[in-house]
């Protein structure tokens, strides 16, 4: 592979990198910094990276050192417990598809770390089991307990009991009759 089509790909790979950025740390403008600073890295140790393998997989490590990196800074400062800050920031959403995915946002950043990156890494950046547990460092059952959990805990927060409450589509259905939640209701 050149330089050049190595490149091109990691170019390619931005809007999942921004999705994954965006989904770990629940805020635009940080995900856009987190990927910028990834690209860097990138592009800094491009020599490192060995042909033949998954240069998507090689970039989400790097993004989720960075975050794990930038999480363990940022735990060290002041949150906005009160909400103070918050509520000043607040805008009232204009469609009711905003706030479901609001609620889904505020569910999903309510999960541990481990079980948030294993279920974005398998169930929105589209990699298999075998390339999540690569890219977390951990055992393949691993990531599909956490993936499990992930989403048993998912329905929980958003009270979905049932497939039919959240939606038609065959995936989301396939998804909710594998949580336990949704197994004893139907």
């Amino acid at each position: 592979m050149t330089l050049a089509t190595l490149k091109d790909a990691v170019v390619e790979s931005i809007p999942n990198l921004r999705a994954f950025a965006v989904s770990l740390c629940g805020n635009m403008e940080r995900a856009d910094d987190l990927v910028q600073e990834t690209l860097l890295k990138a592009c800094k140790n491009i020599h490192t990276f060995e042909e033949g393998t998954n240069l998507k997989a090689w970039l989400f490590t790097i993004l989720r050192n960075a975050y794990f990196s930038e999480h363990r800074r940022l735990r060290r400062e002041v949150e906005d417990a009160d909400g103070i800050y918050a509520a000043q920031a607040a805008v009232h959403p204009n469609q009711p598809g905003h706030m479901d995915m609001q609620e889904f946002q505020a569910a999903l950043a309510r999960l541990p770390d481990d079980q948030k990156e294993a279920l974005v890494l398998v169930g929105a950046a589209g990699f298999s089991y075998e390339e999540a547990a690569e890219i977390s460092g951990c055992a393949v059952g691993t990531i599909k307990s956490r993936v499990n959990r992930a989403r048993t805990k998912l329905a929980e927060l958003l009270g979905v009991n049932h497939a039919e409450e959240f939606g038609p589509d065959s995936e989301t259905g396939a998804i909710l009759s594998r949580s336990p939640s949704a197994s004893h209701h139907t």
